[in-house]
């Protein structure tokens, strides 16, 4: 699978918790944090739960 690079490009407060926890998940901390994933469908599947809060590219 490919690899992907998910920055947190907006802020988790005020959001819903489960968006907050997903944020945590990934392993993004603080805005502009970056980590790269393999592109798996759970991986996937949260980025698209928080596609606001995130920016994705091939890494």
């Amino acid at each position: 699978m490919a690899q992907i690079k998910i920055t947190l490009v907006n802020s988790p407060i005020g959001r819903i918790p489960a968006q907050r926890k997903t944020v945590k998940a990934l392993g993004l901390g603080k805005l502009n944090s970056s980590v790269v994933k393999e592109g798996s469908p759970a991986i996937l599947g949260m980025v698209n739960s928080i596609s606001h809060l995130v920016k994705v590219e091939e890494a």
